[in-house]
């Protein structure tokens, strides 16, 4: 059936754009005109207007709820799909908007402007904002790749740049020179990049690169005369549409790079090009304000490419190639290698299973991995015969798919990503640290919470820090290598007073090193890096110990005194995510207390800090807001991890009225330091926040909403003490591991009695509550009598007084048969 062209004015003569919603339901056109056009697929109804204050649109991305436009007037608009009208305008740049992108999710939109930076806005919460500043020049399309994470960045310097957009703090990991052509913003000419569905390479309009190793794979050549305007992959990367500036719109297979179809009936250069998500219908739209819907596409005997799965991405030497067939020499469309021709029927089976699947003695395939200059190639006859090399026969491997596991990313406690043109570097008791971006250089402040002990100070940073640790003694600074300027990865301190003149220091890194995270103690200074080496510092810049570390990469760190806990990527799960492992040394003494234990995180948790307790105890704090600290972590495989605090279980939430999370400062003093977040914050922003403070509440059990009655009064008082005595039976067993593993002071072996006493406390309201209920509850109440710590009986005499106030004749006759016993030694194990 031949292609039945629809065109369709869309808007005023000039450039036009447009964008399917992902599931197919509606077409959007913007262009030169203020008015956006909603099409609905399959209707020959006149669209819905949005009409806009704004004109001279370059720009538009979709979801099925709402849609985000560029302008040339800088602005980028969020407007909603359910009620045709405008919600918001996320971002303003300076200089016209050239692309946006949005990630599969819909909770960003990257900008490319003629500004030299790349924004990527949050789509809720238009604050949120991460900057792209490595680029020289305009950027004139950006791209994200189908995880989300990747994001390309076609600049018209001829340079793509990638991004890492994994965590808020965005990563260059890649600059592909050489790809595209150097471009102004404003030609039809296109540089963009099209990732291929299954998220492993892009195509752009020169070749095809890996994302793996990003270098060249395959090329699409023969098919234009002059720049591509316009490409776009079908929904299941069978099928490569591309449009050029000469008037062509061309179809490609994506197995065999082949050309399919080339139209002839195109009149003007078409800018955008998009399928639909499940139809053979494609849609373009061209530098005239027309939008041309081009229903069959595919022509018939082609269209079975689009009925079968997703297809692999091009790429040489690739395993999963074979599977759809791209390591075969290709023959005539129908035909077997010895020249038989074959039915539709079975050459859909091969598009489907694979011609692997369908013959037995074909179930190898070739890779040149050793360089070594050999191959098989296929005879006439569709024989294999093995060339170069003496005619030695190929390395075989079977068949299989490349995975990678899921590594958590490195993070700095305490720091937070750009907001606008500042960011926190640290966050803690004892103050904050931030900085200013200047372009040029950055300024950064140090602020004190107690001002009469400290002064704040701040200084111009010519080096850019991005890291940065403070406590009473100094502030510890770190940046990141440069290559532009040649710069290494430096470690700066700066102490806050000393008896002699200050002297701060610097320590270069070596070449290609660089700080992950690091931390600063009062006796010693820790810095992770990313060759896995662990460099830890005397406060006066002596290096006292480097070695590599077991887990990595490495994620973060923390110190305390000499105590060093060190957290590092693992073994991967069942998931596909690796474990998270920590390492606590004691560096003073050369002494391992736990090595390679996990950290107990819940499912689809992530660690969101990692620091020590104002008495010297590891404590973490997760995505779920979770505070833990670890218990016996002195004595080697015996740690293990305590929840001190389930945030979301605290009073103040049960209502159901208040929408916040915490962002963790500090355990001190027996509460939680933390900073209170809004809404959809993730961290701290700017004005300075004001810390709060929570007192712990471990999850024993749930605890009733509210007291209806003297029964639900009573059952809430039962698990507040049994909280209360698990709380105190914590505390008094990291009191007691202190004294017992450590020189400690004389207020703090005086601590463990007094945490005692608080443990029969409440061991004692415990028993009370018992003795209250009934006789029946005898036996519990001498289980709860026998758990007492007291061993000059005070503490069983004051049970026996409670239950002979109860009059609990029996039990009381019980609890003094149990202090007679302790008090000769005398004490059976059932009673314990």
């Amino acid at each position: 059936m031949a292609a039945r062209l629809r065109g369709r004015p869309a808007h005023a003569p000039g450039p036009t754009y447009l964008s399917y919603t992902p599931n197919g339901k509606k077409l959007i056109t913007v262009g030169v005109n203020g008015a956006l056009r909603v099409f609905q697929h399959g209707s020959d109804n006149e669209p819905a207007i949005i009409d806009v204050l704004t004109d001279g649109h370059t720009a538009v991305a979709s979801t099925n709820d709402f849609i985000v436009v560029g302008a040339e007037d800088g602005s980028v608009t969020k407007y909603s799909l359910l009620t045709n009208s405008m919600e918001e305008i996320l971002v303003r740049c300076s200089l016209p908007v050239r692309d946006v992108s949005l990630s599969k999710d819909g909770e960003w939109v990257a900008v490319a402007s003629d500004e030299l930076e790349v924004k990527v806005v949050n789509t809720r919460d238009m604050t949120r904002i991460m900057h792209l500043r490595d680029q020289s020049r305009p950027v004139k399309h950006v791209s994200f790749d189908v995880s989300g994470s990747t994001l390309a960045v076609s600049c018209t310097d001829g340079i793509v740049y990638m991004y890492s957009l994994s965590s808020e703090q965005p990563q260059l990991i890649k600059r592909v020179d050489g790809l595209i052509k150097t471009l102004e913003t404003d030609v039809e000419a296109s540089a963009k990049v099209a990732w291929h569905p299954d998220g492993r390479a892009f195509a752009a309009p020169t070749a095809t690169r890996a994302r793996s190793d990003w270098q060249r794979q395959k090329a699409f050549s023969g098919g234009h005369r002059a720049d591509i305007s316009a490409a776009a992959w079908s929904p299941n990367g069978a099928l490569l549409a591309t449009a050029g500036v000469d008037k062509s719109l061309c179809i490609w297979e994506t197995r065999s790079q082949r050309l399919l179809k080339s139209y002839d009936d195109v009149q003007n250069a078409i800018l955008a090009i998009d399928w639909h998500p499940t139809d053979n219908v494609c849609s373009y739209t061209n530098n005239n304000g027309e939008l041309f819907i081009r229903e069959d596409f595919v022509p018939g005997e082609h269209a079975k490419h689009l009925r079968i799965a997703l297809q692999p991405a091009p790429m040489n030497n690739d395993p999963l190639s074979e599977i759809s067939g791209n390591a075969r020499k290709q023959v005539g469309n129908g035909d077997k290698p010895n020249g038989v021709r074959r039915s539709a029927e079975d050459q859909y089976l091969d598009d489907l299973l694979g011609p692997d699947a369908m013959s037995e003695d074909e179930m190898d395939f070739i890779e040149d991995d050793d360089g070594a200059g050999y191959a098989e190639e296929t005879n006439h006859v569709g024989k294999r015969t093995a060339v170069a090399n003496g005619g030695r026969p190929a390395k075989r491997h079977a068949p299989f798919a490349t995975w990678n596991p899921q590594v958590h990313e490195a993070f700095q406690p305490g720091s937070t990503p750009w907001r606008g043109d500042r960011r926190y570097l640290c966050l803690n008791m004892t103050g904050f640290v931030w900085t200013v971006n200047q372009d040029t250089h950055h300024t950064v402040t140090v602020e004190f919470h107690d001002r009469q002990e400290h002064r704040d100070f701040h200084f111009t940073d010519p080096y850019k820090y991005d890291k940065a640790s403070l406590n009473e003694k100094g502030t510890l600074f770190s940046c990141r290598p440069s290559s532009q300027t040649q710069q290494r990865a430096v470690l700066y301190y700066r102490p806050h007073e000393t008896w002699t003149t200050r002297t701060d220091w610097r320590t270069q890194l070596p070449a290609g090193e660089e700080v992950t995270s690091m931390s600063l103690s009062e006796s010693c200074i820790v810095a992770t890096t990313s060759k896995g080496y662990v460099r830890i510092y005397s406060l006066f810049g002596l290096p006292l110990k480097v070695y590599r570390q077991k887990s990595m990469p490495a994620v973060t760190c923390a110190s305390w005194r000499d105590y060093v806990i060190t957290v590092g990527n693992g073994s991967v799960g069942g998931d596909g995510t690796t474990r998270m492992l920590y390492t606590i040394d004691n560096i003073r003494r050369d002494e391992l207390c736990q090595s390679e234990d996990v950290v107990a995180l819940g499912e689809d948790t992530e660690l969101r800090s990692v620091f020590f307790s104002d008495k010297g105890d590891p404590c973490i704090y997760d995505t779920e807001g979770v505070l833990l600290i670890l218990l016996h972590w002195r004595t080697p495989g015996q740690a293990k991890w305590v929840p001190l605090l389930d945030t979301k279980t605290m009073d103040r939430l049960a209502s159901g009225r208040k929408d916040e999370t915490y962002w963790p400062v500090a355990v001190a003093n027996n509460k939680f330091h933390c900073i209170i977040l809004k809404g959809s914050d993730v961290y701290p922003h700017f004005p300075r926040p004001l810390l709060v403070d929570f007192d712990f509440k471990i999850p024993v059990s749930s605890f009733p909403a509210g007291a209806a009655d003297d029964e639900d009064r009573d059952a809430a008082q039962q698990k507040n003490l049994e909280e209360q005595y698990v709380r105190a039976s914590l505390q008094h067993s990291l009191a007691s591991d202190l004294v017992d593993n450590t020189n400690a002071t004389s207020a703090q072996k005086a601590e463990v009695p007094v945490m005692e006493r608080e443990v029969d406390k409440a061991l004692l309201q415990l028993l009370a509550a018992e003795c209250r209920e009934g006789e029946e509850r005898g036996m519990k109440a001498l289980e709860i009598a026998a758990l007492m710590r007291d061993r000059t009986g005070k503490m069983l005499e004051a049970a026996g007084k409670i239950a002979a106030r109860f009059q609990r004749d029996i039990l009381g006759e019980k609890i003094t048969q149990l202090a007679e016993r302790r008090l000769v030694g005398l004490v059976d194990e059932e009673d314990m």
